[in-house]
């Protein structure tokens, strides 16, 4: 395809978005599915313009959804202006851990079932298919710093934490996928273990501490001397940065640390700025004299935060449109196999019966009503962690045995798209009438 072609077409397809971006949430729909829908399109044989191919371009696509995911971390992670001691943070916590202990086991003995597949590649699909997702579907995120709504918080944080959860299993799929002997001495699984868990202790760790420093830094050399002004985006993307490859250097995960950086950022902002919100702290803002609300003593912390959150929400919304098409156009090339009866069942039985099972166990004594344990059960969304895991999987484990995890793990993340996308705004909007008349 022409590289002038190219230009034409990501650029339609972008300013298209921007334009339809208020009439689609009037639909029941989300963007996500038509992003998907233009990397079908771009895929099938009659335009065929690109064809992504998992076995030779996982390293590409891995990376892109890396980067999707690093993005998407940090920004959930600033949206979350909650005190570290607060109740709210046990619900994420438990269905982050608690839940995916769950989840990994069932979908791993459903997958041996259905599809049929072996114990190592049915434990690496269960591991892909795990995380949970919530950008895809907006209408169930938090929707400002400060949101305090149970089920919001609760997904959204839930999507922060158990996307770097999920490696250890995937990690353990991929070795007994490979036939990795050494797994089954007791020294080697001790090692395991211990690797996991340092994994996610020195992810918190790492990313809590970077953004700690940086924050205070920045925040700093701006109220006292009016320096390091501007450049927010930089600033985001380079804690980001800093934080995944600070965690992956000493064995770390690194989704965990973007994760811990961005509620580290927006913790330290919080305490800066008291019970009031951001926006109220910043004010009115001077755009000829961004300096004076930059380096101000009282609103430093807020502006910096808010200037960062709107900067990865940007990022966050690309990430979204250039993962999902691509995932749409490895659908292209799979073709009718990702909507066979058992990768319907396998989503139907995740969606329906697995989600719901370990979110009801997991919840069990909270202060969660039913209906906000129902609609926690229910969306349980699968999207760009999916594919990235996916791609880390055709990266790293022999082709013939991960080969048949791609139309399964396509299927339930179109069903996911498509079903979660539709029904969250309805969804949503009844449990909001709810809350009100409760009130």
């Amino acid at each position: 395809m022409h590289e002038a072609l190219w230009f034409m077409l990501i650029g339609a397809v972008l300013v298209v978005m921007a334009l339809a971006a208020s009439t689609l949430k009037q639909l029941p729909c989300s963007a996500s599915m038509f992003y998907l829908a233009i990397g079908f399109v771009l895929g099938a044989p009659v335009a065929g313009f690109v064809q992504i191919d998992l076995a030779h371009d996982a390293h590409a696509l891995r990376v892109l959804t890396e980067i999707a995911l690093l993005v998407s971390l940090f920004a959930i992670g600033l949206r979350l202006r909650v005190d570290l001691g607060n109740r709210l943070w046990r619900l994420p916590v438990r269905l982050g851990i608690v839940a995916m202990m769950i989840t990994v086991p069932l979908l791993t003995l459903a997958a041996c079932w259905l599809l049929p597949l072996a114990w190592g590649p049915a434990l690496l699909l269960a591991a892909i298919l795990s995380p949970t997702d919530p950008v895809l579907a907006h209408d169930v995120q938090v929707r400002d710093p400060g949101d305090l709504d149970f089920v919001r918080f609760a997904l959204s944080a839930e999507g922060g934490v158990n996307d770097g959860i999920a490696m250890p299993f995937a990690l353990l799929g991929v070795a007994l996928s490979a036939h990795d002997h050494r797994l089954r001495e007791p020294v080697a699984i001790a090692a395991f273990a211990l690797h996991a868990l340092w994994g996610v202790v020195g992810g918190i760790v790492i990313g809590a501490v970077l953004g700690w420093l940086t924050t205070h830094t920045v925040a700093y050399l701006r109220m006292h001397y009016e320096k390091a002004l501007g450049l927010e985006g930089f600033f985001a993307l380079g804690l980001i940065a800093l934080s995944f490859g600070c965690a992956q250097f000493v064995g770390g995960y690194g989704f965990i640390a973007v994760f811990a950086a961005g509620v580290t950022m927006r913790r330290v902002e919080h305490r800066a700025s008291g019970s009031r919100p951001p926006d109220e702290v910043v004010g009115t803002i001077d755009t000829t004299d961004l300096t004076a609300t930059a380096s101000h003593p009282d609103k430093a912390h807020a502006y910096m935060a808010q200037s960062v959150l709107g900067f990865t929400i940007e990022m966050e919304r690309i990430a979204e449109a250039i993962v999902m098409t691509a995932a749409g156009n490895v659908l292209a090339g799979l073709g009718a196999g990702a909507f066979a009866w058992p990768n319907v069942m396998l989503a139907a039985l995740l969606f329906l019966v697995i989600r719901p099972f370990a979110v009801a166990v997991t919840l069990a004594g909270s202060p969660a009503s039913p209906a906000q344990r129902r609609l926690i059960g229910w969306f349980g969304i699968r999207g760009i962690g999916s594919v990235y895991y996916l791609a880390y999987a055709f990266e790293h484990a022999p082709d013939s045995r991960i080969a048949p995890l791609a139309a399964p793990t396509l299927g339930v993340i179109v069903a996911s798209v498509v079903a979660h996308g539709v029904s969250a705004a309805p969804l949503m909007g009844w449990y909001q009438r709810l809350r009100a008349r409760e009130r």
